[in-house]
């Protein structure tokens, strides 16, 4: 331990003798100075000196700034960032994680910060999820910038699921929507029939069923949507949801198609309830006959005349 403490110290004043200037080196050595301020911080890291290691990679990263290196300064600030990760100290990790993100993409290299991106919301989900949610979203419309539609359409699949997850239902549905937009885009017809399933069920959480009807309307032009399996179940999800039917809201509900989705969807799925309390609505034929039946017994109370 006391040998990795010594050897990190000796790097550490080596980087400084580089940046040193003299009347014979007017310019300091950047370069080898983030090379020994990068040795320091790995042998504090495995001194377990993780505040020191975490300053060494800031002032490799400054070294590489200063050496107009930005890759190599942001791979040293997301370094920093794990290091503070390590140390239980999240919130500040994720801060320098999003500052090499956006250093990657002044570099011209922003496939290396979407991923970051990503990193770096897995590390937050579990502390914050709206931070979660705002990393995966900037990761999602780093893709989209470059038109790497599959990567930014998988960053928004993750927000939206934790939108859902924090009752954010306004949000999801919006989120999903671009969802659907970009399988479309991409011709993934069998993923937007599962996202249309989601988007329904967030809808119906949302008690607009005008919303919920309109999505699957507006799935019909899909190529392969009607008739399938996803949109003979929406049907019934529908048609049970509008005349209070809780059995067959129910029955749809708990079929493998919505059961093996996505966790937090499938609670979304178990846990719909029809309005009024599962009270049927009488069939057109039922409301006619009451109607009828009606009728016949206004009849009969003044068939004997009004005496």
């Amino acid at each position: 331990m006391a040998a990795k403490i010594n050897e990190a110290h000796d790097h550490i004043a080596k980087a400084e003798k580089y940046l040193k200037t003299s009347f014979m080196k007017w310019k300091p050595d950047y370069d080898s100075a983030a090379s020994e301020y990068s040795k320091a911080a790995v042998a504090f890291k495995n001194a377990k000196m993780f505040e020191e290691a975490k300053e060494a990679y800031l002032q490799e990263a400054e070294a590489h700034t200063n050496n107009k290196t930005l890759f190599h300064a942001a791979k040293a600030l997301e370094a920093a960032g794990m290091m503070l990760k390590d140390m239980q100290r999240l919130p500040d990790a994720i801060q320098y994680i999003e500052r090499a993100s956006m250093m990657y993409v002044e570099n011209g290299t922003p496939d290396t910060a979407a991923l970051a991106l990503d990193r770096a919301g897995k590390l937050i989900e579990s502390q914050d999820l709206a931070k979660a949610v705002d990393l995966y979203q900037k990761a999602a419309s780093v893709f989209e910038n470059e038109d790497r539609l599959r990567q930014a359409v998988e960053m928004l699949g993750k927000s939206s699921r934790l939108l859902v997850r924090q009752h954010k239902l306004d949000e999801a549905a919006a989120s999903i929507q671009k969802e659907k937009n970009m399988y479309k885009e991409i011709e993934n017809y069998p993923t937007c029939f599962k996202k249309t399933i989601a988007h329904v069920l967030v809808h119906l959480h949302r008690n607009d069923f005008v919303a919920a009807d309109k999505c699957v309307r507006e799935s019909y032009s899909l190529p392969g949507f009607s008739g399938s399996e996803d949109c003979i179940a929406l049907e019934q999800l529908l048609q049970g949801y509008d005349e209070q039917d809780q059995d067959q809201v129910s029955r749809v509900c708990n079929s493998p198609l919505f059961k093996y989705m996505d966790n937090d969807y499938a609670k979304l799925s178990i846990s719909l309830r029809v309005p009024g309390g599962g009270k049927k609505k009488p069939t057109t034929a039922a409301a006619e006959s009451g109607e009828a039946g009606a009728a016949d017994a206004d009849e009969d109370e003044y068939a004997g005349g009004l005496c």
